[in-house]
């Protein structure tokens, strides 16, 4: 009975350690946590309204709450203009019959991100995820369902990374006249 408390304290004692280890250098998990402030107060998404990439990203920024969402452009100091969205399947690997083992699965997407006067504040920048879809064809229906699941998987990945380039951009000084 007391070795099992004395082993249960240093179960404890040890995950404490590690909590704070992980703690102390910085650690989080992806998409928790502050994210770096945008480096302007309101922003424009020009995005189809039933765009899922586009819905996606009003959802994080609303939830990260250091830009305002507007709905016209000339009101916004940035626009965020989508030029490409797609994803792409392509087989990757064939069994000895000739059959797909396994799928390359492609999300890209390119945008740009210009102010109310069409000076552009981020050129043109491009995300592509990339995942490996095993396949099995007695599995038919798991594998499609496992490959919507990568997909929305992917479009968070994608929300993500646009996130992080957005709040890289350097705000332009004011002309001087």
């Amino acid at each position: 009975m007391k070795t099992a408390a004395i082993s249960h304290g240093r179960r404890l004692a040890a995950a404490a350690l590690v909590a704070g280890l992980l703690s102390g250098c910085g650690f989080h998990m992806r998409g928790s946590g502050p994210q770096e402030p945008l480096p302007f107060k309101t922003l424009y998404l020009a995005f189809a309204p039933e765009s899922p990439l586009g819905v996606e990203l009003r959802r994080n920024l609303r939830a990260v709450n250091q830009v305002q969402l507007v709905d016209d452009r000339k009101a916004a100091e940035a626009i965020l203009e989508p030029l490409t969205d797609s994803r792409d399947k392509q087989v990757l690997s064939l069994n000895s019959q000739g059959r797909v083992r396994e799928f390359n699965l492609f999300y890209r997407f390119s945008f740009r991100v210009v102010d109310n006067a069409g000076h552009v504040l981020l050129p043109t920048s491009q995300v592509t995820v990339r995942r490996i879809l095993p396949y099995n064809e007695n599995q038919a229906l798991a594998k499609e369902i496992e490959e919507a699941q990568l997909y929305r998987e992917m479009q968070s990945d994608v929300v993500q990374q646009v996130l992080r380039r957005i709040s890289s951009i350097k705000p332009q000084p004011p002309a001087q006249g």
